[in-house]
């Protein structure tokens, strides 16, 4: 399971990484300043500049790789802040741990199912009980049978299902492979991943519609379309 330590962008980070960001436009500036000073200085050596120059040349092209790298660490902890904000904002609003929370997100973001749909799912399958088993032997997380378990992640038995991370993998690779089978129709996707496939295809079959309630209780609300790409 995951650490909330390890969830969280870490106060020291960010402050080294604004310190870092803020030497090297300092430095940079110094830079620009020198080459304005040289370059108004008449009596300056022909020698003198070329040599100058050349060691301007590098401190430059240095400055222009850390400055790079720099702008690279700042969309990471744009990102990571991003990340946290949206956790955050899903614990509290299903009151759920922030550890339990991040992994949702986590694992939804790896599947391709959008984290929003993710926490819906969750929260109607099973009210965020790990534990949970439905009558008919659907478990954890994302209520998924053993046999569709062992279909979509390899070895994973009765007792893994318990385990939060690969719950959460088999339940969301699940309804992505149903988006995807009924050509994004989110409605029936999420009718199949309740009824199961015989029970909707029969429906769809005769001409009536499958819906049970299940489909309109998830998408109460949600405006997006099941996946992230």
């Amino acid at each position: 399971m995951k650490q909330t330590r390890r969830t969280y962008v870490h106060r020291g980070d960010a402050v080294r990484r604004r310190a870092r960001i803020k030497n090297v436009l300092l430095g940079a500036a110094c830079v620009v300043a020198i080459a304005l000073l040289v370059r108004s200085h008449r009596g300056v050596d022909e020698a003198q500049a070329s040599t100058f120059g050349f060691a301007l040349t590098a401190d430059s092209r240095r400055l222009s790789d850390e400055l790079g790298e720099a702008r690279g660490e700042l969309e990471l902890t744009r990102n990571q802040l991003d990340r946290a904000n949206k956790i955050i904002a899903y614990s509290g609003k299903y009151r759920i741990g922030a550890d339990l929370a991040s992994s949702i997100y986590d694992v939804a973001m790896a599947e391709g199912i959008e984290p929003d749909l993710g926490f819906r799912l969750v929260r109607l399958e099973s009210e965020f009980n790990e534990h949970a088993v439905s009558p008919v032997g659907a478990v954890g997380l994302t209520q998924v049978m053993p046999a569709t378990a062992q279909y979509f992640v390899k070895g994973a038995t009765r007792e893994k299902l318990y385990d939060r991370e690969t719950n959460l993998r088999v339940g969301f690779r699940y309804l992505r492979t149903l988006i995807r089978e009924y050509k994004g129709n989110l409605k029936i996707a999420l009718l199949v991943y309740n009824r199961g496939p015989a029970a909707v295809d029969a429906a769809l079959g005769m001409g009536l519609d499958p819906a049970n309630g299940y489909d309109r209780i998830v998408m109460k609300g949600y405006h997006g379309r099941g996946t992230v790409d």
